[in-house]
């Protein structure tokens, strides 16, 4: 079994379960924003669910760079790479952020098991969940821009972010890469984890519209411009092209 071949399998299990909201329905629309040869990030990887499908898209002439600052999710991450033998694929056991170094996590816990996908850094954090048991870590940040710098990569062509509320500081440790790129940028924006922040959804569509992007959602098949962020929908896609 060649590793094109199972890359297309795990490709095609992620986004069948899209099409039936087990996996995020963004996932059926990356094939319109995505192209052979292009370089993408996943940042907040988990477990791969955008890994896969963008490492498809790409192909062997691409790149995908995913970032997973837990340890567990990281080794399933790392282990599915090496399984699916997709050397555009490379993945980072750290966050990003807008400043390189060793930071703190919070790890919040429930029933004593870990909540990966609440996990979040303490920079610049405001207001600490509260009534929930929670570990902390130390984990390694990074900044796209010195990602990029150090490894000689010149273009960026979309990036994915996921990280419980830190959206602003992944942008602030990209300014480079947006600024001279103009990557299309997958958020998930959701008001409850920008609070602990400080920030507001407003903060991040302005700071984006500002830069000269549009804001878009995935809807009946297809990317569909958005006014505002609702709490009916967590994923918005910000595009510097117009793709209506």
């Amino acid at each position: 079994m060649n590793s094109a071949f199972r890359l297309s399998v795990l490709d095609m299990a992620l986004r069948g379960c899209a099409t039936v909201s087990i996996s995020e329905p963004e996932l059926l629309g990356l094939a319109q924003l995505v192209r052979p040869g292009d370089v993408c990030f996943d940042v907040g990887a988990s477990y791969g669910m955008y890994t896969y499908p963008l490492a498809g898209l790409v192909g062997p002439a691409g790149q995908v760079h995913s970032f997973e600052p837990l340890r567990s999710p990281y080794r399933i991450l790392a282990a599915g790479r090496r399984a699916s033998g997709a050397d555009q694929i490379h993945v980072y056991n750290a966050a990003l952020g807008p400043v390189d170094g060793s930071h703190q996590m919070t790890l919040p816990y429930r029933f004593g098991l870990p909540i990966s996908t609440w996990a979040h850094l303490q920079i610049g954090l405001q207001r600490p969940l509260r009534k929930v048991s929670r570990r902390t870590l130390t984990v390694q940040v990074r900044t796209l821009d010195e990602i990029c710098a150090r490894q000689g990569i010149d273009r960026v062509d979309f990036v994915k972010v996921d990280v419980e509320g830190f959206e602003a500081g992944v942008l602030a440790g990209a300014e480079g890469v947006v600024e001279r790129c103009r990557p299309t940028l997958l958020l998930e924006i959701i008001e409850r984890h920008l609070d602990k922040y400080g920030m507001t959804p407003d903060d991040i569509v302005g700071y984006l519209r500002d830069r000269g992007y549009t804001m878009y959602r995935w809807a009946a098949g297809r990317w569909a411009g958005a006014e505002r962020v609702t709490a009916a929908r967590r994923n918005y896609l910000f595009s510097a092209k117009d793709l209506v």
